[in-house]
């Protein structure tokens, strides 16, 4: 196992390769092409701001503006969500890569997760907009953290994709599975929502690992202040190393079937 870990580093290049093609096959034929990275933020952003800031209107003190509140975890959210039902089959739909000779599996939901990953990157720019038009000033000396949250929440991912996509090639049922678990993990985090509105189920916040990422996020970019959640994001960030070893040691021991299987 320590092998295949040390040698996705002389992967790197193909890695790369794999992300670009996704990235030029995603928008491939369409009229706008790779300016959809923007756009598709933006209607989101718009969408979810008109569904909950109009018609069930939102107007929890603290929060406001709600839409700036909302998209600062909305955008990791669909980054995450995206990368999950997409790197669950990730190994089926790659059958044909898989069956040739040396080639390394895990990249494939890697590049998956990477990908996503891109676009969350690119939707960054529409939610800076958003926090200038509406005059919302973070806490500049807090700003390193984010990049912080970026890894814990890639580690986090990635720990899932490798396990999730190794069980689907055995259990085709676990794509299906992951996609109406994501829906309800969605409305279980304090996305649309602050956590502080229900401190009566805080316990359970706490035992969801997206919560810690999610007002991370919003702690980071959204509210004024110090980053008081730090300490819950470094512990997720330790648990999400364990459980990435863990993953890669299943997704190992179950590597030599996955030929077969697809």
């Amino acid at each position: 196992m320590i092998d295949n870990l040390r040698n996705l580093v002389r992967y790197r290049g193909l890695i790369q390769s794999l992300v670009a093609r996704d990235l030029k096959a995603r928008y491939r034929g369409s009229f706008l092409g790779f300016f959809w990275s923007f756009v598709n933020p933006l209607m989101l952003l718009l969408i979810y701001s008109f569904v909950f800031a109009t018609i069930l209107q939102n107007r929890t003190e603290g929060i406001q503006p709600y839409a700036v509140f909302m998209f600062t975890a909305l955008l990791p959210w669909t980054w995450f969500q995206s990368s999950m039902n997409e790197a669950t089959g990730s190994l089926i739909s790659g059958g044909n890569l898989i069956k040739k000779v040396l080639f390394p599996a895990e990249v494939l939901p890697i590049v998956t997760i990477l990908s996503n990953m891109a676009h969350f990157l690119l939707g960054l720019p529409i939610l800076i907009l958003f926090m200038i038009y509406y005059g919302v000033t973070p806490d500049w000396t807090e700003l390193p953290w984010f990049l912080v949250v970026l890894l814990v929440q890639f580690i986090f991912t990635t720990s899932l994709a490798l396990l999730l996509s190794a069980l689907a090639v055995h259990f085709r049922d676990v794509k299906d599975l992951v996609s109406n678990l994501l829906t309800f993990w969605f409305f279980t985090t304090p996305i649309i929502y602050s956590y502080q509105q229900y401190p009566q189920y805080k316990f359970y916040f706490d035992l969801n690992p997206f919560t810690h990422l999610a007002i991370s996020y919003q702690e980071i970019l959204f509210f004024d202040g110090p980053f008081g959640h730090k300490w819950w994001l470094l512990a997720l960030g330790g648990a999400s190393v364990v459980l990435f070893f863990a993953a890669y040691w299943v997704f190992d021991r179950l590597r030599d079937s996955f030929a077969e299987a697809v």
